[in-house]
């Protein structure tokens, strides 16, 4: 019933048009799991003012993640990072804010940590491309796939934010 409300609050007086419930779908990969990484991340994206509204621990089967990165199915790095992808545990996670998934993919920083600038997680963390942290999604269309696919509606947490109104007009 709350979310319902909030629903309706949020249409009635939007802090941007379309963009007030944007949603993204971020994981932490195996190397930043191993590295004691995911408070860092958590930390960031709770200090840019994005709301979590999922995260869970899970060890990735081999279809999820094949089904994740399909569109990379192609490409000759991919049952390495199939295997990368499966070596440990996983944090996923899903964050809602205003314009947060380009936010995110600012947050995160170039895939190539090499370009990654100092300040972003993969320019302060990685090395090397293989091993670079964390996923974002890069658009919405994919944010809702990625979604869809790691989390059940169920598991996606409605719950009132007051913190909102502390940052948008």
């Amino acid at each position: 019933m709350i979310c319902l409300v909030l629903t309706i609050f949020a249409n009635l007086f939007p802090a941007a048009p379309g963009a007030a419930q944007e949603r993204t779908f971020l994981a932490v990969k195996p190397d930043g799991v191993q590295r004691r990484l995911v408070g860092e991340v958590v930390r960031r994206f709770e200090r840019k003012g994005f709301k979590l509204v999922a995260l869970k621990l899970v060890q990735a089967s081999e279809e999820l993640l094949r089904e994740h990165y399909a569109e990379l199915r192609g490409r000759p790095f991919f049952g390495r990072l199939i295997e990368y992808m499966r070596s440990g545990p996983v944090v996923a996670m899903v964050w809602q804010g205003l314009d947060v998934v380009r936010a995110s993919r600012m947050l995160i920083g170039a895939t190539d940590p090499a370009d990654a600038s100092p300040g972003t997680i993969r320019g302060d963390f990685c090395v090397e491309v293989g091993k670079n942290v964390i996923h974002g999604s890069d658009s919405l269309e994919s944010a809702r796939q990625e979604i869809a696919l790691w989390f059940r509606a169920d598991e996606l947490l409605c719950w009132e934010d007051s913190f909102g109104h502390w940052l948008h007009e």
